[in-house]
């Protein structure tokens, strides 16, 4: 039940979020910064980019891996540990950095959205985060109150339940503004029209809500 209001601990399954106040500007556009994931800049994560700004949204897409595209999780895991962690949030942190001015609304796919969420939390003039199939660790000091969308499978084996639960206390502690989507037997990049994770009816049904989101920011 996409939408349905929730208070206290984190419910099992469903949506649920901690009530966001609508925006009296909400129709305005954003400027995003969309973060691919441990596959790469693949052509899904244009077409998001598209999507998002045939909605009037201005998107900036940062090649992380120095144009490189895999089609397995191994191959990307690969990439991912020769560039090294510490260098992907550096390699992230400087594409953002030209249009920090604009109050991003910062996003990713998985690994991506670990990224954004770091990115967006250090930036105190981040303007929203749009996390897609991922999130991160949420340092105990950390505060902020912008409005924090998460879009993930349920169940998610890169998300687990407990880690779920976990990460929307500690959103909440920080004073963010959250709400999770959660799509029962999606695959975890399911978004991704090319690979097996895939489920059109939940992708569909999270661009809806997502740009229902970007639209009251």
């Amino acid at each position: 039940m996409i939408g349905s209001s929730y208070r206290g601990a984190p419910p099992k399954e469903g949506s649920w979020h901690h009530g966001r106040v609508p925006n009296p500007n909400k129709g305005s556009t954003v400027t995003i910064v969309l973060f691919h994931s441990v596959y790469g800049p693949r052509p899904a994560v244009h077409a998001a980019a598209d999507r998002l700004r045939a909605a009037g949204h201005e998107v900036v897409v940062p090649d992380l891996y120095d144009g490189r595209v895999v089609d397995t999780v191994e191959a990307g895991r690969a990439i991912r540990e020769e560039i090294g962690n510490e260098e992907l949030l550096h390699r992230a942190v400087l594409a953002a950095a030209p249009y920090s001015e604009r109050e991003l609304v910062y996003a990713g796919f998985s690994l991506g959205g670990a990224l954004a969420q770091t990115v967006a939390l250090g930036d105190e003039k981040a303007r929203g985060l749009l996390l897609l199939h991922g999130t991160s660790d949420i340092a105990d000091d950390a505060a902020t109150d912008i409005p924090v969308q998460l879009h993930v499978a349920d169940p998610d084996p890169f998300e687990p339940e407990d880690w779920l639960n976990s990460w929307y206390l500690g959103m909440r502690k920080a004073g963010a503004d959250v709400e999770v989507h959660r799509y029962r037997g999606a695959g975890h990049l399911y978004t991704d029209p090319d690979l097996p994770d895939h489920d059109a009816e939940a992708a569909e049904k999270t661009w809806a809500v997502a740009l229902d989101f970007l639209a009251g920011l």
